[in-house]
């Protein structure tokens, strides 16, 4: 593995390493990324001793200052030309039932790597000049990276038990690197998963986030499902799997079409919010499903209510309630306003309607709608995909002839009232909606002399005269 560590930092920890008679190594996730040709900019050193003490070593040898020290955890880290080191002493831990945080002991190379969460996060690499570069695999790691498993190195009832986020991690590494769970590690996520209730909303939502992100993000989804562990964690979205059946007629598997959607929607965006959308944007299907006879399977307003359901799931879920939130309620809200106009011929008021709402997300939107498209009939997606291209030049036409996307109506308020010698009042809001209905609409452009007129005509329709008549 010698030639594999090139970073600069390398050198300089060896000679630090061998000059102090220290017992050092790099280890983790950089050492199986390093297997992998992953690229990683985070690196664990574990010395058999005070990882403090050789931060500070190390960084007096390079002449960096800004070393951040954390005396609670006995580690240390700085950055150096584009990575992060983070220091540790080699420990073993053990752990009490109620708590994943476990009591911490000085231990060897080989109690460090036991307590590792997977075999492939186990392997170490030697920083000594004596043996640098030399690869340590007690748990086979390489063998299971070469045969793309995911599996602990000790026994995976203890291992979940006693640090239950390793569930979800297991099933991160998974999807991120398309690697299986071996069997018998799946089993015991499974007889584990109840124990995800000791881990921290902010924990369960950071793997969540990394799942997300993954190229293929609906694998993390099923093992999330089969393991147990989606119901517990997001059963909103678990609720959504399953087919019912009225007089013969069943409707599509919504947990299995979202996933879909979700996948199509992460080969066309990096947007972690946009792919929360696209988890999220027929959550509520499962409190709107209805059978119409004569219709079929109906899911009416599903959009409004899941617009309304979200809040709660993101306080409960510890997701930020701020304007990302916003972002994916006016996501679901509008999700089915493009498909709906991909089916008609296309009005400039209904486009103008849209820009309006959706702002300068309407190309997350669309976006978001294109995924959407899920059928299995070729000629149905060739369709709608070639009708989302029509909506898309009638969105860029009419955006750039009238300007209505995030636009205030040309009169406002103040001027209403100036005008009227009004307080503020019923009839300043009529007048307001009804300038902005008939720009929207095409009736009057989006000037102000013109919406000055029509304040006049709607004000004389309610018995308003302006000041100086």
């Amino acid at each position: 593995m010698r030639e594999k560590l090139v970073h600069p930092i390398f050198k300089h920890l060896s000679e630090v390493i061998s000059e102090n008679n220290l017992e050092a190594y790099v280890v983790g996730g950089y050492v199986r990324d390093l297997i992998l040709n992953r690229p990683s900019n985070d690196i664990d050193v574990v010395v058999c001793g005070s990882g403090i003490n050789l931060a500070k070593l190390t960084a007096k040898k390079l002449g960096i200052r800004n070393v951040s020290i954390f005396k609670n955890f006995g580690t240390a880290m700085f950055r150096y030309k584009g990575v992060e080191i983070e220091f540790v002493g080699a420990r073993k831990e053990s752990y009490q039932r109620d708590s994943r945080n476990p009591i911490v002991e000085d231990g060897s190379l080989d109690d460090d790597q036991k307590r590792r969460d997977f075999t492939i996060n186990a392997l170490a690499i030697s920083l000594h000049k004596d043996n640098f570069g030399e690869l340590l695999d007690p748990f086979e790691g390489i063998k299971h990276i070469e045969e793309k498993i995911i599996i602990t190195p000790c026994d995976p009832l203890i291992t979940f038990s006693d640090d239950p986020l390793r569930m979800l991690r297991a099933i991160r590494f998974a999807t991120q690197l398309n690697f299986s769970i071996h069997p018998t590690t799946f089993e015991a996520i499974k007889a584990n998963a109840s124990r995800i209730d000791i881990i921290s909303g902010e924990r369960i939502v950071t793997e969540l986030n990394k799942i997300l992100m993954s190229p293929t993000p609906s694998i993390g989804f099923k093992l999330l499902d089969e393991s147990g562990l989606l119901r517990l964690i997001f059963p909103e979205l678990s609720k959504l799997k399953g087919v019912d059946y009225v007089d013969g007629i069943g409707h599509k598997d919504n947990f299995y079409h979202t996933l879909e959607v979700l996948d199509n929607l992460s080969q066309n965006s990096d947007d972690l919010w946009l792919r929360w959308a696209a988890v999220l944007h027929d959550i509520a299907k499962p409190r709107t499903k209805k059978f119409v006879k004569g219709i079929g399977w109906t899911f009416y307003a599903h959009n409004f209510i899941g617009e309304k359901m979200i809040p709660k799931i993101f306080k409960r879920m510890k997701l930020p309630l701020n304007e990302k939130m916003k972002f994916i309620q006016k996501m679901v809200l509008l999700h089915m306003r493009p498909i709906v106009l991909s089916q008609e011929i296309v009005t400039d008021s209904a486009i103008r309607r849209l820009l309006f709402e959706a702002g300068d997300d309407i190309d997350s939107l669309m976006t978001l709608c294109e995924a959407d498209i899920t059928s299995k009939n070729e000629y149905k997606v060739k369709k709608f995909t070639d009708n989302f291209k029509l909506v898309r030049q009638k969105l860029k036409d009419v955006e750039e002839r009238d300007q209505v996307r995030n636009f205030q109506p040309p009169v406002t308020g103040n001027i209403i009232m100036e005008t009227f010698n009004l307080r503020p009042c019923q009839e300043i809001g009529i007048i307001k909606s009804r300038i902005k209905d008939a720009i929207l609409d095409g009736e009057i452009h989006n000037d102000y002399d013109e919406a000055y007129a029509y304040m006049l005509k709607v004000a004389e329709e309610l018995g308003l005269k302006k000041v100086n008549e």
